[in-house]
């Protein structure tokens, strides 16, 4: 059963909309499922192959950087960030986490431009497993998803839209 906020697959569109997406390759086997899942979400969405900027980075450290970089350009109307950290024995996680979670939501706040959370902050490689399979569940194909709404009401505030109207 959908959940009653989400937006049915028929309302989402992505057509004409320009979108960066950043791939972190630090525990590439379980990113490059949740980059399968966003570009799958994206097409399905309208979003044309040549409209999507994929930019790879090592880690997940480096996400807020290349966000900020690349929301400042003008080049995109939304990005999709896509990484994994996984829980290990030290604090490294805890650090990790929360200086990309808060990072990515600066960007946003500071360019403007729509910065959806697709990184994955799990205890095992089973759990980031999991979340990273095909599927609904896949946190990518969530984030473009997310992506593709914020950047739609982003831009209907921007334009004017009288208050109350709805996709």
């Amino acid at each position: 059963m959908q959940h009653p906020s989400q937006v049915s697959d028929a309302a989402l569109d992505g057509r004409g909309l320009r979108v960066g997406v950043i791939v972190s390759r630090f525990n590439d086997e379980v990113t490059s499922r949740l980059r399968t899942g966003a570009e799958e979400a994206l097409s399905a969405a309208g979003v044309l192959p040549h409209a999507i900027e994929l930019v790879e980075v090592p880690g997940a450290f480096e996400l807020p950087v290349m966000a900020r970089v690349l929301a400042t350009t003008g080049r995109v109307d939304t990005i999709v960030v896509l990484g994994c950290v996984i829980r290990g024995e030290t604090p490294h996680f805890e650090y990790i986490s929360s200086a990309v979670a808060h990072g990515l939501m600066q960007v946003g706040v500071e360019t403007g431009v729509p910065v959806a959370f697709g990184v994955l902050t799990t205890n095992t490689l089973e759990e980031a497993d999991a979340r990273s399979r095909p599927g609904p569940s896949n946190k990518g194909r969530e984030a473009a998803r997310a992506a593709i709404e914020m950047a739609r009401l982003v831009g209907r505030l921007q334009a004017g839209t009288p208050r109350g109207m709805r996709s």
